[in-house]
């Protein structure tokens, strides 16, 4: 009943600043939902919500005309006299009736495409209308699921009181608005400030819904939804789309407005499908309602995505303008049930000719200290889309959960719930924590099989750790410390590593990293074979790609961003480094090779790979982001990258105090990483890497230069623009000058989706090349071709490439297994 009470008053204080209210309904009493509601002749709007609710917020008493607006019924115009607040009005509106032009059934081309050329041909100039404007922005995201799994999530759901999910494991995961002020300017300008940030059960948590990424245009030829998706007003759209001319209608003004059905011509490419609405005479974009599938996204877990604007011409400055926008999705994996949906308004805009120079700079958005504290009645007063019982209920429940979940007893309760010790803990794993303080101890266990791994030098080893935090997610300050044991078996030695971690704040990420202790370290620093990789190659085929040193280390780090684009680090350690060797030929599956030893100068030779020396080493390294821009979040600063630009990456390293001088040395190399999408071909990339060592006959082969081979026919991650696949991992190290060369190009289905039968595999095809000059060696280099996105149905995690390799001619070829998900299981 409380939760009744509750919910009623905040519907009922709702309406205490909602001046003009009411619902819209269709003829047979349906809600229409997201009907848009507009003060004629103003840029002042607002939106129903999904049960057809409005409310419009006016200054004063008087005569006013609304006009009420949605896609498929006619607009109504309903003038009203307010004499009190809050005026109720409830409209109905009418199904729009199309007239269909005797044409149409002819044996002529559809109208459709003499509209729509008029359209392509004039877009630039109705683009340009809008493309320079101030104006208030809204905007709601809710996400909710269906079906969850108590197995999967580990949500109690028949503890009514805390779950956030019903006895059917649905309901909202997350609820959020923004209001805010913004500045645009075509194509990408943006300076916002959000006023107001509200997240259901999170009084302390800034919602991330901003302007950025709204501002879908359909007068450009691409649309970017991660993928650059072909507008059905790009100069190419009849490659793509055909039209058909399902009737025209007059709207308020008497304009003509006609309702083109968008048909993509083939089914596995970027497009839209749906409607747009067309302007006669000025062939502006009235309203648009299109369907995006998930394939076509290049997004297996989405089903389909609904767009929807709408635009509202105002006869003072003859402007049709955007002042609705809704995402509505759904997705699903598992059988859990995804929907979604973002609603944004625009209201009070401001044409602009121009803008005062400095308006627009790296900050793109400023997110106010207090934006999170707004009570109710604000709230009320200004969010033009008035909540569902839904949502209010949400907000009334998640609230109360959390402020059971901040208070103090609730806090000690879990804590000592959470605290309790038990014997398999000493197995298993054991956190004490101290909520209250903001303060954890952590014991790893050691039956954790993540932790398990096998190399030929320590044969089975396994790690814990031992750890104290203490964490401000408010200040974003965080000190974590403590000390991870590893014991290799066959090695029969326990190695001991201790650190130390400490960050500053979110604003420049200022950190200072100490460590020290000995452990087993690969000889390439980058690591290119992973442990898992590693294991299973040693077991199964015998084969021990991975080689490893004894480190004996102490090592101070410090890093912070220097300026907006500008990262820097700096880093001195003391090493000792002795040489191991193998101490097992343990095998899962029998074979009559023998392992290779543990000396990556002559695997076939197990003499130790060097004398034990120990050397200071220090670096200096910066990360340059031209073009970099960010979000201002109370706290903290989220870096937003400028895809136009380059990164670069320098670094100097110098070896000194070593136990023998021919163990030092200078060091020098730059990177620079370059990524862009080339309009609907899919995405370039390139890694150019440089560098070159001075003083460095004699040094040891530990900091020689080593580049990412692969032996193991296996890929992981998302791309290969920082790996050799058929390159031996230690054949072409060098202490003297090298360049080193990555780029790929992944046509995203540009090619594939245009083939007959092959475009129902959905693969991408992705063509690349690599290549390292050392002044030692001839040139090597790699062609790769292959396929990305292949699986079933929703999981496409695989990638499939044919690589050849040339040294002086063709050296060799092999095909490469590309499993995305290892990198994140390793």
């Amino acid at each position: 009943m409380h939760k009744f009470i509750a919910v009623l008053l905040l519907l009922m204080c709702g309406t205490v600043h909602a001046q003009i209210r009411g619902k819209v309904t269709s003829e047979d009493g349906v809600p229409i939902p997201f009907a848009n509601v507009i003060l004629e002749n103003t840029y002042k709007s607002t939106t129903a919500n999904d049960k057809g609710e409005y409310a419009i917020n006016v200054q004063e008493k008087g005569r006013y005309t609304l006009l009420f607006q949605s896609i498929g019924y006619k607009t109504k115009k309903e003038a009203v006299t307010v004499t009190a607040f809050p005026h109720q009005l409830d409209v109905v509106l009418q199904d729009e009736t199309y007239q269909l032009d005797e044409v149409v059934i002819s044996n002529k081309e559809d109208p459709a495409y003499a509209i729509m050329r008029s359209a392509i041909a004039n877009k630039k100039q109705n683009s340009a209308k809008t493309g320079r404007f101030e104006a208030d922005f809204y905007s709601k995201g809710i996400f909710k699921v269906e079906d969850v799994p108590e197995r999967i999530m580990g949500i109690k759901v028949e503890d009514e009181e805390e779950s956030i999910l019903d006895s059917t494991g649905s309901g909202i995961i997350y609820l959020s608005e923004t209001v805010s002020k913004i500045k645009f300017e075509q194509p990408n300008k943006l300076k916002e400030r959000i006023v107001a940030s509200k997240i259901s059960g999170n009084d302390n948590g800034f919602s991330y819904n901003t302007a950025r990424g709204t501002f879908y245009n359909f007068y450009n030829d691409y649309i970017d939804l991660d993928i650059n998706m072909v507008s059905p007003l790009a100069d190419n759209a009849f490659n793509y789309y055909k039209f058909s001319f399902e009737g025209s209608f007059f709207d308020e003004n008497e304009t003509q407005i006609n309702k083109i059905k968008v048909i993509p011509r083939r089914d596995k490419e970027p497009v839209f499908e749906g409607y747009i609405y067309i302007v006669e005479n000025s062939w502006a974009i009235s309203a648009i309602d299109f369907d995006i599938k998930g394939y076509r996204m290049q997004q297996p877990m989405l089903d389909v995505l609904n767009l929807k604007q709408n635009f509202t011409y105002n006869t003072k400055n003859n402007v049709w303008a955007k002042n609705s926008q809704t995402f509505d999705f759904k997705a699903g994996a598992f059988g859990i049930k995804f929907m979604g949906k973002f609603t944004h308004v625009y209201n009070n805009y401001v044409f602009k000719d121009s803008f005062d120079e400095g308006v627009f700079g790296k900050e793109i958005v400023y997110i106010e200290k207090d934006s999170n504290k707004k009570d109710s009645l604000y709230w009320n007063k200004m969010r033009p889309v008035p909540l569902t019982e839904e949502e209010v209920t949400d907000y009334i429940k998640k609230d109360s959960i959390q402020t059971l979940h901040t208070s103090e007893v609730y806090l000690d309760s879990i804590d000592k719930k959470s605290n309790k010790f038990g014997v398999f803990d000493v197995l298993t794993g054991y956190t004490y924590r101290n909520s209250k303080n903001k303060t954890s101890y952590s014991y790893g266990g050691v039956l954790d099989p993540t932790q398990a791994s096998f190399n030929t030098v320590q044969g089975w080893n396994f790690n814990t750790d031992l750890s104290f935090r203490k964490y401000d997610e408010v200040t974003g300050k965080y000190t974590t410390m403590g000390a991870v044991f590893n014991y290799g078996i066959a090695e029969d030695r326990l190695r001991v590593r201790g650190f130390f971690s400490h960050t500053f704040n979110r604003i420049n990420n200022a950190s200072l990293y100490l460590s020290g202790g000995n452990e087993v370290a690969q000889f390439n620093s980058a690591e290119p074979i992973t442990k898992l990789q590693n294991m299973v190659s040693s077991l199964f085929f015998k084969d021990n790609y991975m080689k490893l040193y004894d480190n004996t280390f102490a090592s101070a780090q410090y890093q912070q961003r220097v300026a907006t684009g500008l990262f820097m680090m700096g880093n001195v350690q003391y090493t000792r480094r002795r040489a191991l060797q193998n101490n097992t030929d343990y095998v899962l599956i029998k074979n009559k090779d023998a392992y290779l030893s543990n000396n990556p100068l002559d695997p076939t030779n197990d003499a130790l790979a060097f004398e034990t020396h120990n050397l200071m080493k220090a670096s200096v390294y910066a990360r340059i982001n031209f073009g970099q821009k960010y979000i201002t979040r109370p706290y903290s600063r989220v870096m937003v990258s400028d895809a136009n630009y380059p990164t670069i990456h320098l670094q100097y390293q110098k070896g000194f105090a070593a136990s023998e001088s021919e163990y030092e040395y200078d060091f020098v190399a730059a990177r620079v990483y370059y990524g862009t999408t080339l309009g609907n071909k899919g995405d370039f990339d390139i890694n150019l890497k440089g560098g070159k060592f001075f003083n460095a006959d004699g040094i040891s082969f530990i900091d020689y230069k080593h580049f990412n081979g692969n032996q193991t026919h296996v890929g992981s991650g998302q791309s290969y623009l920082n790996v050799f696949n058929l390159l031996p991992y230690y054949t072409h190290s060098t202490n003297d000058q090298y360049f080193e060369m990555h780029t790929e190009h992944n046509f995203k289905g540009y090619i594939m989706n245009k083939v007959p039968l092959l475009n129902k595999l959905q693969w991408n095809l992705v063509l690349g090349y690599h290549q390292i000059s050392t002044p030692d060696y001839k040139p090597y280099s790699e062609f790769t071709a292959g396929f990305d996105n292949i699986g079933i149905g929703k999981f496409r995690m695989l990638r499939i490439d044919y690589v050849r390799s040339y040294q002086s001619g063709f050296k060799t070829d092999g095909i490469i297994f590309g499993l995305k998900f290892l990198d994140v299981i390793d």
